[in-house]
């Protein structure tokens, strides 16, 4: 029989307020993480608190349009749940077995983002457990309103969200997506702008397929459907766009159309695909590679990186881009910014008034010296105040990185939520834990 999250949350609220000892806890989850794998990472040594039951959904108001649920309900768990209410959550992560909780830890987008943000932009409220194990409710207004912005972006290092309240979209069967031809960027970018301002599409990403192929993929709810397409076989979904003039896929599909890899898919043939496409996709080559590991060389892993491009800034970037690094194709995932992120420095704000910006995302591209580019892609970024993602090899000195991530707000909420660095630091475990490196004031890690 299933527990109560009642019973499950007050199985781990005990499990803390009893541990002695100030050894760093990572979380044990059901599903696989969907961080870029780091194979020298300190984190696999970590004690375990093990939240994998944390995966219900525990009630959709069809009414009022919200969901409540656990951390570790998948995506393709929620859109089918919800769908029997024809509902859709507002944002919804390209791969099946993201969390709804590692979206919020990650600031997950997609094509909805353009009108609406990120997940966690449509969040209404979050249940944390800090490392004490005291138990926090955390709304944008109440007490723990700092809390509630800080914990997006921070990947589990000031908290354990142990249940989320968020919104819910109307939803229709199919989706119709049409795919317009753009030979230039200035062309690209005037579309994209005409349909940001005018928020006529449900859904607006695109792919670069190369300097002089820009395809925007405009998303349509739609009743019903001439045929349907699903990519979770054979087909390849990126190839397809540049491939077709629209297409029609049903809801779940075309949610979830990148599941096999968004522009670098394994198989890379059509044979190996018909053979083994039904097994692989992006989880079961995430969880090789965590199994793996330790055969792994990091050079071989290859650069994957989502960079954040103020839209006023994105022609200097890919000037940039096609002279230093000319890698395609690149994933286009317009964001709205809905509002001055907590979590990001007020310096970093003070030079960005773009309230949209760009996704450029970079994916599988395989280099000899990775971390070359990816450090030049952090100081280009740093040059025209564009962002990254902190998913992948990220090269930041400790000044650098608090330039950008607001360091006096994060000190001020850790304070409170984990006075003894069990879930580490930020910079430490996205700069230097990921890289086998040690702390740069290592603390005293007794066990218990």
């Amino acid at each position: 029989m299933q527990a109560t999250h009642e019973v499950k949350l007050d199985r781990i609220v005990k499990q803390l307020k009893q541990r002695e000892g100030t050894a760093y806890l990572k979380l044990k989850k059901k599903t696989v993480s969907h961080m870029v794998p780091k194979p020298e990472s300190k984190t696999y040594t970590d004690e375990k608190l093990d939240i994998s039951d944390f995966d219900e959904i525990l009630s959709i108001d069809q009414r009022n349009r919200i969901c409540v649920a656990e951390p570790g309900v998948t995506f393709e768990k929620l859109v089918e749940a919800t769908l029997k209410h024809d509902l859709i959550p507002a944002v919804v992560s390209e791969l099946k077995t993201i969390t709804i909780g590692g979206a919020v830890a990650g600031c997950s987008i997609e094509s909805m983002s353009y009108k609406v943000g990120g997940f966690h932009d449509n969040c209404l409220e979050y249940e944390v457990v800090t490392a004490k194990g005291e138990v926090l409710n955390c709304t944008p207004d109440n007490e723990n309103s700092l809390l509630f912005q800080m914990i997006h972006g921070t990947f589990g290092t000031l908290g354990i969200i142990t249940k989320l309240t968020f919104k819910l979209l109307p939803a229709k069967p199919f989706v119709r997506v049409v795919y317009e031809r753009f030979e230039n960027l200035d062309d690209y970018k005037k579309a994209i702008w005409e349909h940001f301002e005018n928020k006529d599409l449900d859904f607006m990403d695109g792919i670069i397929h190369s300097p002089d192929l820009f395809i925007l993929s405009k998303g349509y709810l739609v009743d019903e459907a001439p045929y349907t397409h699903n990519y979770d076989w054979t087909r390849i979904y990126y190839t397809s766009t540049a491939e077709r003039s629209e297409d029609y896929l049903t809801t779940p599909d075309y949610f979830f159309r990148y599941n096999k890899g968004v522009t670098n898919v394994h198989p890379k043939t059509r044979l190996l695909r018909f053979l083994f496409g039904r097994i692989m996709n992006a989880n079961t080559t995430l969880r090789m590679a965590t199994i793996l590991r330790r055969f792994i060389p990091s050079k071989l892993i290859p650069v994957t990186v989502d960079t954040f491009i103020p839209f006023s800034k994105i022609e200097e970037f890919m000037d940039w881009y096609i002279k230093e690094i000319d890698h395609f194709p690149l994933w286009c995932v317009p964001y709205r910014i809905v509002h001055k992120y907590e979590w990001i420095s007020e310096d970093f704000f003070d030079n960005v008034t773009d309230e949209l910006f760009l996704d450029i995302a970079i994916y599988g591209m395989r280099i000899k010296n990775s971390e070359f580019y990816y450090k030049i892609i952090e100081d280009k970024l740093t040059e025209i105040n564009a962002i990254k993602t902190l998913i992948s090899t990220n090269l930041y000195s400790k000044n650098e990185f608090w330039n950008v991530w607001n360091k006096e707000n994060y000190e001020i909420v850790k304070k409170r939520t984990d006075p003894d660095n069990i879930f580490r630091d930020l910079y430490d475990k996205t700069c230097l834990a990921a890289r086998g490196l040690d702390e740069e004031q290592p603390k005293t890690n007794s066990g218990r």
